[in-house]
């Protein structure tokens, strides 16, 4: 049996990189689009040498229709689609919203305009979706509030499109997963995450911080209603997730059914504080991290764990990596990139 071929939209990114290299290990033959925005060609020397394989690379702007539209002329025979190709940060989409909007939403209808219709589709979405959720932990029926921030509404927004599309077309298949807190880095140390631009999560802030590269830390806020004043967010390592599209790109694969729509929360269940973190840090890496407080920041909710027995019920997927051992796999990669 041939290979299935998957394209991988933002795949030299930092979740895009590592999920690459699980499809490859998987058997899957993978091309991939980046615009290298916020990544670097080197991630696909990386992979090639955690692999020994090279995936096809395109450089490719996503919201340029003309451009995708002579991509899928000459490159339409892709059995999968998993959609990572996005601005994510949700304190630039505050201060820059319609870049947020151009960006995540067009470059997701360029792609559905032109792909086959019975790819079986798997898009990358968020927790910010749920807003600040009433009651914890989180469960895909948990509603949908207002998205604090413009980025969660882009997340929110393209699966409304999607969902919209897996109505009308019959043989098109949709998977969303909602991701929790990707922290960590593959066990060989060649990836991990290393944004172009300053770091606008909490571990590579603290792992920059200890090499000297950030001089500041600032936790954003000690005065919300949880046990030490600092935000709550489940931290679930890249491996983990990377294993997680695997799954669901497998149980659409194998569906006797040629048109699903599903949405599954991805994380460990488990809620750590800023603190928390930081004090996971300082122990696994004997180094001392030194902080201040900062004012709240715009788009941030206090708490948000996932549950996600759905997946493990229906894709037969869970966490194997600890919390400690994720923050540690960071601290290696931080030191050895």
């Amino acid at each position: 049996m041939s290979k299935k071929s998957i394209l991988v939209t933002g795949g030299l990114g930092y979740i895009g990189s590592h999920t690459t290299v699980a499809l490859i290990e998987r058997g899957y033959k993978i091309s991939i689009i980046d615009d290298l925005s916020n990544s670097s060609i080197d991630v696909l020397k990386r992979i090639e040498k955690i692999t020994n394989t090279s995936p096809d690379f395109f450089k490719l702007d996503l919201t340029n229709s003309s451009s995708v539209e002579e991509f899928f002329t000459k490159n339409n025979n892709f059995n999968g689609v998993i959609h990572f190709a996005a601005k994510k940060s949700v304190d630039d989409s505050v201060k820059n919203p319609l870049e947020y909007y151009h960006n995540n939403i067009q470059s997701l209808i360029n792609i559905l305009v032109h792909i086959n219709c019975n790819t079986k589709f798997i898009f990358s979405s968020s927790c910010t979706v749920y807003g600040q959720a009433d009651k914890l932990p989180i469960t895909e029926k948990t509603p949908l509030k207002k998205a604090e921030s413009p980025y969660g509404n882009t997340k929110k927004i393209c699966e409304n499109i999607l969902e919209d599309k897996t109505k009308v077309e019959s043989e098109f298949s949709t998977i969303i997963l909602r991701y929790f807190n990707p922290i960590g880095a593959h066990s060989s140390s060649l990836i991990g995450e290393n944004p172009r631009n300053i770091p606008q999560n909490l571990v590579p802030i603290i792992t920059k911080h200890a090499i000297g590269e950030i001089k500041k830390l600032i936790i954003y806020g000690n005065d919300y209603p949880t046990k030490d004043g600092t935000c709550i967010r489940d931290y679930i390592h890249i491996m983990d997730l990377a294993d997680a599209h695997i799954s669901a790109l497998e149980y659409l694969f194998s569906n006797k059914r040629s048109n699903v729509f599903e949405i599954f929360n991805v994380g460990t269940g488990q809620g750590k504080t800023v603190k928390e973190v930081i004090d996971c840090f300082e122990k696994v890496s004997g180094k001392k991290i030194h902080y201040d407080y900062g004012a709240r920041r715009n788009g941030d909710v206090i708490s948000a764990f996932a549950d996600s027995s759905k997946a493990k019920k229906i894709l037969n997927w869970k966490t194997k990596i600890s919390f400690e051992d994720a923050i540690l796999s960071a601290w290696k990669w931080e030191q050895n990139k």
